[in-house]
């Protein structure tokens, strides 16, 4: 139970500093009105969790790589802020594009990450 635990931790650990450093990075190299940090943090972390969740890797490499790791990187509170922020700023426009993209791409990052992961198993043969 206690190695759960750490998986998670260690796992989480990563994932804040690897969402910090992106979104950062992100925010310093585009100016936009669109939350672009934010949108390519979460379909990469779809992404991610696709190819994770196709590869079927057992439980603790689950925890430490899907709940740790994906679940500290990507953000759905901040996802909700940044929706709520364009609303009361009246940039509907945006916000449907930004809303409706999320979970159109994000749902599909899923579907190909998991066919890639899938893809992967078999190569390496797991």
């Amino acid at each position: 139970m206690l190695a759960n635990y750490l998986a998670v931790a260690l796992g989480a650990l990563f994932g804040v500093l690897a969402r910090v450093l992106l979104s950062n990075w992100i925010k310093k190299k585009w100016t936009v009105t669109f939350p672009l940090a934010t949108f390519i943090v979460n379909i990469s972390g779809s992404l991610a969790l696709g190819i994770l969740t196709g590869l079927s890797l057992g439980p603790r490499l689950s925890l430490l790589f899907g709940t740790g790791l994906i679940g500290t990187y990507t953000t759905f509170s901040t996802f909700n802020l940044e929706n709520s922020k364009l609303i009361r700023r009246k940039k509907g426009t945006v916000f449907l594009i930004y809303c409706g993209g999320s979970y159109l791409f994000g749902i599909a990052a899923i579907f190909f990450g998991c066919s890639l992961g899938k893809m992967m198993r078999i190569m390496i043969g797991l």
